[in-house]
């Protein structure tokens, strides 16, 4: 079941545009489709997913895109060289249309941040 501030969230973001609404949907469905186990929590303004009490990716809406974060990003490989960032643990994958989820190769991205997590 959906947790209020989860509802709540999903609703402001509504709000403010459809498509980045479409975009967290069905990110977050794919994250739990590939990752039964996963849950999600609102967190640091937007939702933070974690597997065995584990947090492995976030999914953050901003003014201009949405954000798929990877919190041990850095030790992931990047086969499609989609993620960006130059820190020295995170990466990330911007989004701006529901067309980007498959263009850049999202879903294969999901296993790779728990395993990276997992070995962190």
């Amino acid at each position: 079941m959906t947790s209020q501030r989860i509802h709540d969230l999903l609703s402001d973001i509504r709000l403010t545009s459809e498509t980045h609404f479409q975009l967290v949907s069905q990110l977050r469905a794919l994250i739990q489709k590939t990752v039964p186990t996963a849950t999600d929590e609102v967190k640091y303004g937007g939702f933070l997913f974690s597997a065995d009490g584990m947090p492995f990716c976030g999914v953050f809406a901003y003014s201009a895109h949405v954000s798929l974060e990877f919190g041990h990003g850095a030790a992931m490989s990047d086969p499609h060289k989609v993620l960006q960032g130059s820190g020295k643990l995170r990466r990330h994958i911007k989004l701006t249309s529901i067309e980007d989820i498959a263009v850049q190769h999202v879903a294969p991205y999901v296993p790779l941040a728990l395993e990276a997590a997992r070995h962190a």
